[in-house]
């Protein structure tokens, strides 16, 4: 008799549930783009958080497309949130991060989580979502060989077939490992408006890409190129913070490296690190990183929806 999980019925479909208008949209055919929610509960500051929530989503509907911000509530996975459901994620201080380790767990308690990178990736997936938008990957931290930590992102990208809009990855990282990474396991990372991987609160992180594509048909054409031959996993997508938002990175270098000690000698780990430092690197900015997260956001909201139409318009 076969055992394990090939032999079981498998239903994703029924942890899911669809917002009206997302629901409405894939009736339609009309391009959907992902949005996560640990940046709502996790990277910043309440109200700060659902009001850029609100205007993300915005810039993704005047872009044509439309926003399925993503959580888990009720024992279900949410492909679209309302207002009330926004408010809470970003009010509660309750919402566990969910990543792919952390998925069932919270579905089974019905507890309130807030996805990560990988954990959205996964649901939009399942969801038939080909474009997600977020702030800045995960990916391997300053340390990590001795510690070896590094986000599940990494691990996510390079399985499940979803295109990641961001700003490079989180500046808090070891960048250059991180691409080696994404570059061992058959990740393309492509650059958009600059032949160089962004570095989140700064426009150049100092490692090229390994493409530079501008142009969101250009971009679309790669990700049917690559998922028509059957090469799964997903596909980094990064477009530099606008320069008018930018940070200097001499600073920047500078407050991160202040935050990374402080996390060390207060013995963080594991998934604590990352909502320490971005907090931390707000205190030491005076907020002026959290206006340069929110204006990154948004501008990574504009390439994602252009994207989004792009794809739909691209024939599987």
């Amino acid at each position: 008799m076969a055992t394990g999980v090939h032999a079981m019925h498998l239903d994703p479909a029924a942890w899911l549930v669809r917002s009206p208008a997302v629901a409405a949209a894939q009736d339609a055919g009309r391009p959907i783009v992902a949005l996560e929610s640990t940046i709502i509960a996790h990277g910043m500051p309440y109200p700060q958080n659902v009001r850029t929530a609100r205007e993300v989503e915005a810039v993704i509907r005047a872009g044509g497309a439309e926003p399925a911000t993503i959580a888990v509530i009720g024992g279900r996975i949410r492909i679209g949130l309302s207002d009330e459901e926004l408010e809470l994620l970003g009010s509660s201080g309750t919402a566990a991060k969910v990543s792919r380790r952390d998925l069932p767990a919270v579905l089974a308690s019905g507890a309130l989580g807030a996805t990560t990178v990988a954990g959205t990736m996964i649901c939009a997936a399942l969801a038939g979502i080909e474009v997600f938008v977020t702030g800045g990957i995960g990916g391997v931290h300053r340390g990590a060989a001795e510690t070896f930590d590094i986000s599940a992102d990494l691990q996510e990208l390079a399985r499940t077939s979803v295109a990641v809009v961001c700003a490079g990855a989180k500046s808090v990282l070891d960048i250059g490992l991180t691409l080696e990474y994404l570059e061992t396991h058959g990740v393309p990372v492509l650059s958009c408006g600059q032949d160089n991987f962004g570095a989140f609160y700064t426009p150049d992180s100092g490692f090229r890409a390994d493409y530079r594509l501008d142009d969101a048909a250009q971009q679309a054409r790669f990700l049917r190129a690559k998922w028509d031959l059957g090469l799964a996993g997903g596909v980094v997508i990064s477009t530099p913070v606008p320069k008018e938002a930018a940070m200097d990175r001499g600073e920047i270098d500078r407050i991160t490296q202040q935050a990374l000690d402080e996390a060390a000698a207060q013995g963080l780990t594991g998934k604590a690190i990352t909502p320490f430092l971005l907090d931390r690197i707000q205190q030491l900015t005076g907020g002026r990183s959290l206006a340069t997260n929110i204006a990154l956001v948004k501008h990574n909201a504009e390439v994602g929806a252009k994207l989004a139409v792009a794809l739909a318009g691209a024939p599987r």
